[in-house]
């Protein structure tokens, strides 16, 4: 006698099949969304650390740079606040990618000394980001401190003021004195020590400071008139 046909045409143990295949494909998407939400949760947590730590840079490099003006500019020699006393500032000349900001020092409600942000360009790794302190009574240096370099260590970063005294052989200098020509390393005929095994570090941060006091020598007075006005219209 005959057997009747499966009405569905399935062979035995077909709904097993189906049935494990169903389950392969619930097993594959909790697993997909577990990964979904474990990424999800690493990027957050890659996120909040990325932004808590560049606002802590910030922070620091905001201190670095406080220390700077003001070991340029000590608190006996002015009388405002020299973070708040600056405007943007860019000049190609002077190294600048990008806009930097000009400060400038008061005392007894008469401009003291303008703050030049500066880039040596040709640094031996790089460049040498830098700020120079020029008093307004006879556009001589007040100071120099580097504020970001990649020089060698223990050769170009001599430079740094924790690291040697070099830096501030600036202060007291002026155009004239010495002449422009001399506004270099000993070795090129200037009156500037360069580093035992590092040349052109030296040499080209003199270089540089020597632009940034050409041009207060030509812009400085207009520039100082111009953020004097500016605290004057901001009821400073």
């Amino acid at each position: 006698m005959d057997t009747p046909d499966n009405e569905t045409g399935a062979e035995p143990g077909d709904n097993h099949a189906a049935d494990g295949s169903g389950g392969l494909l619930q097993s594959i998407g909790k697993n997909a969304l577990m990964l979904g939400a474990f990424a999800l949760l690493c990027t957050g947590f890659i996120a909040a650390t990325y932004v808590g730590t560049s606002e802590k840079i910030a922070e620091q490099q905001r201190q670095a740079k406080l220390r700077a003006l003001y070991e340029i500019i000590p608190v006996a020699n002015h009388d405002n606040d020299l973070l708040a006393d600056n405007i943007a500032f860019q000049e190609a000349s002077l190294g600048h990618r990008k806009p930097q900001r000009l400060y400038l020092a008061m005392q007894n409600n008469k401009p003291a000394a303008l703050i030049y942000p500066g880039t040596a360009r040709d640094g031996y790794s790089g460049d040498i980001r830098f700020i120079v302190g020029i008093k307004l009574v006879d556009n001589s240096v007040a100071g120099v401190r580097v504020l970001e370099h990649r020089e060698t260590p223990g050769l170009g970063d001599a430079i740094e003021i924790r690291k040697s005294n070099w830096i501030n052989g600036f202060v007291g200098r002026k155009l004239g004195a010495p002449p422009l020509a001399q506004w270099t390393v000993k070795k090129d005929g200037g009156v500037f020590d360069a580093f035992t095994g590092a040349t052109i570090t030296p040499r080209a941060l003199v270089k540089s400071v020597a632009s940034v006091l050409q041009y207060h020598e030509q812009q400085g007075a207009e520039l100082a008139r111009k953020m004097l006005q500016d605290r004057k219209l901001n009821g400073q």
